[in-house]
């Protein structure tokens, strides 16, 4: 008798994938790009300006080296444009990863009352519109699949956090959006959701006035423990997990992917 052994199926097997936010292979997007490619998406990268180069070199760190294309958040050309090009590589979208966040120096470390309208605007523009901005450049091509997802990356907002500030407001507005989101596109057969990640030594999170003492207590009170320097891999895989087709009846959820710390009191 010949027995014949099929390759193991991958849960995003034939998905199509855009991921932003890239810029090191230490970042929680790099994380879910090699995820979903160990999962058999294939995936697209999004990087712009001077970063544009970086993530480009950061790709060749993949499994496989992906394409990556010019997306600035903030310019509506280019949201146009990449949407173009997606769309003649893929003709359709099945995922879409929101891993984009920045804040003026001035909004994070120093209290609620020294940053000026002009640098709160900036980080509520990069770290929470532009995931309304990004869905509706996509949204087209998220219509074509069959069951297209949207991941945002998140850190929980339901506290105030040690040196967070506007970034903390921001990710509590991201929070918000992506309710409203799911509750407009459901519809149109386009789910939404976050990861409220723990907090992990990336160079974005390294910016983070005071984020050693997120170190000092994170793991002593997580129930499942939590290792800054490794949990990328976790955070990774729910994301992937919210990619994929098992949670085909999940939007507007909030998943933490921060070892229970979010469940535990004082």
């Amino acid at each position: 008798m010949v027995r014949y052994c099929h390759p193991p199926m991958g849960i995003l097997d034939g998905k199509k994938v855009l991921v932003t936010g890239v810029l090191t292979d230490d970042s929680l997007a790099f994380g879910v790009a090699r995820h979903a490619q160990e999962q058999g998406a294939e995936v697209l990268l999004s990087g712009f300006g001077r970063g544009l180069s970086l993530t480009r070199r950061t790709a060749r760190r993949l499994p496989e080296t992906p394409d990556v294309i010019e997306l600035d958040v903030t310019n509506d050309e280019q949201l146009l444009a990449a949407a173009n090009e997606v769309g003649q590589r893929f003709g359709r979208l099945d995922g879409l990863v929101h891993a984009i966040g920045f804040a003026p120096a001035n909004c994070l470390g120093n209290g609620m009352l020294a940053a000026e309208w002009e640098d709160v605007s900036t980080a509520l523009q990069v770290s929470t519109y532009s995931l309304k901005a990004l869905v509706k450049a996509f949204l087209p091509l998220l219509e074509t699949s069959v069951s297209a997802s949207v991941v945002g990356l998140d850190f929980d907002a339901s506290l105030a956090w040690p040196g967070y500030d506007w970034m903390g407001v921001a990710k509590a507005a991201l929070e918000s959006l992506a309710r409203y989101l799911a509750r407009d596109l459901g519809p149109r057969g386009v789910r939404v959701n976050l990861v409220a990640a723990g907090p992990v030594r990336t160079v974005a999170a390294r910016s983070i006035p005071g984020f050693s003492r997120f170190e000092e207590v994170w793991d002593t009170r997580a129930p499942l423990g939590w290792d800054l320097a490794d949990e990328e891999h976790a955070v990774g895989k729910a994301t992937v997990a919210l990619l994929s087709d098992l949670f085909s009846k999940t939007t507007g959820e909030i998943v933490h992917v921060d070892g229970g710390f979010h469940a535990t009191g004082a």
